[in-house]
């Protein structure tokens, strides 16, 4: 599915030569968390404030996790008897983060991540102190905090005391609606307009390159055309994950409805654009060019992460950067069991901690194993397993792949020669890997690649299986998110140039641009990232003054 491309920014001498549909002092292209808070903060330091959503708002905050990145002391924290730092926030998180941000940037994040907290519950967002008993990719209702990364796993803890920061929205099932319905609400709340089925197809620039405005699409508000609009953009995301093919289909659908029933309107704005319509994931072009090696993971995301807002900014003379930077997510942690075997390439060889976050292991899985990710069990684990994922322990999303896979894509031997045989790798490759990791596992030596004890069995006694993880899985589809977006100014959130250079009056938050977020993936940091440079955005629009108009 490729996003169509954004049309030539509309150039005239001054705004007044445009006779303009609607105003506000600051548009939000896509609405979403990154735009929601942009939104809110603008409003309440007095600017009018319109929001343009190609859908029903929401984006791919409403429909993930609901997981926010916070740490440093917050009150949850505290309750559930942990201490934490912003230092050894700020220690951690130089780890996953690398070069996205400056140090000074990551340091102001962390520095304020209590305090983003506490305005996230101003606007109605809960959360609750309670821990799971285990490492989860994602807890169950009974849970709210949890650790969401790498924090525990030795290799990092040694450089940064570890706390649980995934502050999970409180709200049954994927917390992500429970999350942004009160971001919604509070924008609302505050006089932010909301103009939904509504895309922004291209900019409107005077001849200095400020940015005056834009040219939208909008269907008529409760014709038959919007009602199925509504529809197809609704059953698109809800069947994405189980049947993408078809979900596509729906999606040249909703295309069509828009090229033939929406209205042009111009909208004028007093002093910025923010682009927030997310990443592009969506756009299978746009992977092939800057990231084609991922091509073959499950986009993840909604129909809007097809990388528009970008290319809007491309218009104005934006530069992109880390647009090679996708997350690849292997978590093969609940059930737990998995993560006690062990990971091998195509060569029989062992590459990781299997303890791991498991965008960490989907990363080394893609960039340095060729995508080949064989998880090696014994009966044992393999019985471990599937008490692990029974009924009430883990959700059905996590459940299914591991019964799918454990019946459909589990090779079976009685020694592992066999089992290399019948996976075509190198029997002696696999098992000196089989046997180095059993001499850990009964305590002779440490594990050559840190994994926690607790985390060991060993695999001596069989019989041995072998499931194919791979990247290009078709039994464990692996979803796939991008990181990379339009260079912005670290302060204000301005969009650069390829000069480094700002553009007047174009700005951009969350996925859309270059973030927090934009190296290596850790649960919650992008919502948590959408927080910060949304406000960020929206303060730096409110104390500058409007752009000229004559």
């Amino acid at each position: 599915m490729n996003g169509i491309e954004a049309l030539p920014p509309l150039r005239v001498a001054t705004a007044e030569q445009l006779t303009w549909d609607d105003q506000a002092e600051l548009l939000v292209v896509g609405f979403g968390g990154a735009g929601a808070c942009a939104a809110i903060e603008a409003a309440s330091r007095g600017l009018s404030v319109l929001a343009l959503e190609r859908f029903a708002g929401g984006g791919a905050t409403a429909i993930s996790g609901g997981v926010v990145y916070a740490g440093g002391g917050t009150p949850y924290q505290q309750q559930a008897g942990y201490s934490d730092g912003s230092e050894a926030m700020f220690r951690y998180l130089r780890q996953e983060v690398g070069e996205a941000v400056s140090a000074a940037t990551l340091r102001d994040f962390c520095e304020r991540s209590c305090e983003q907290l506490a305005w996230l519950e101003r606007q109605g967002v809960t959360f609750e102190a309670s821990v799971p008993p285990h490492k989860t990719s994602y807890p169950t209702d009974q849970y709210y905090l949890y650790y969401s990364g790498n924090e525990a796993v030795p290799a990092y803890a040694e450089q940064a005391p570890p706390a649980p920061r995934g502050h999970r929205a409180k709200g049954p099932g994927m917390s992500g609606a429970s999350l942004f319905a009160p971001l919604k609400a509070a924008a609302l709340s505050r006089g932010v307009r909301l103009h939904s089925q509504c895309e922004v197809r291209r900019l409107v620039l005077n001849e200095r390159d400020e940015v005056l405005g834009v040219e939208a699409w909008q269907l008529p508000a409760g014709s038959r055309a919007a009602r199925w609009h509504g529809r197809l953009a609704r059953w698109a995301t809800a069947i994405h994950m189980y049947a993408p093919a078809l979900a596509d289909s729906l999606r040249v659908r909703l295309r069509r409805i828009e090229q033939v029933h929406a209205e042009r309107r111009l909208i004028r704005a007093e002093r910025g654009v923010l682009l927030s319509a997310g990443g592009f994931i969506f756009n299978r072009a746009l992977v092939r060019q800057h990231a084609p090696h991922y091509l073959a993971g499950l986009p993840l995301g909604t129909t809007g992460c097809d990388g528009s807002g970008i290319r809007l900014g491309q218009s104005a003379g934006a530069a992109l950067a880390r647009m090679d930077k996708v997350s690849a997510w292997r978590f093969i942690n609940p059930p737990l069991a998995w993560a006690r075997g062990l990971i091998v390439n195509g060569a029989g060889q062992r590459y990781c901690n299997e303890e791991v976050y498991g965008a960490t292991l989907g990363h080394a899985m893609v960039e340095e194993q060729g995508g080949r990710a064989i998880l090696i069990l014994n009966k044992a684990l393999v019985r471990e397993a599937l008490r692990q994922v029974g009924p009430g322990k883990v959700w059905q999303f996590q459940r299914l792949p591991v019964l799918i896979n454990l019946l459909f894509n589990a090779k079976r031997a009685t020694s592992p020669a066999a089992l290399a045989e019948r996976c075509g790798l190198p029997a002696v490759q696999l098992e000196q890997s089989l046997a180095a990791y059993n001499r850990a596992a009964r305590g002779e030596v440490a594990d050559a690649f840190g994994k926690s004890s607790a985390m060991l069995a060993s695999l001596e006694q069989g019989p041995w299986y072998a499931l194919d993880l791979s990247f290009d899985s078709r039994l464990f589809p692996c979803p796939a998110i991008t990181l990379g977006g339009l260079k912005v100014c670290e302060r204000s959130g301005q969009v650069l140039n390829d000069s480094g250079a700002p553009i007047t009056g174009l700005y951009s938050a969350g996925r859309n641009a270059v973030g927090i977020a934009s190296n290596l993936y850790v649960s919650g940091l992008s919502l948590a990232d959408c927080v910060y440079s949304g406000r960020r955005a929206g303060a730096h629009v409110a104390t500058h003054t409007s752009l000229e108009t004559a």
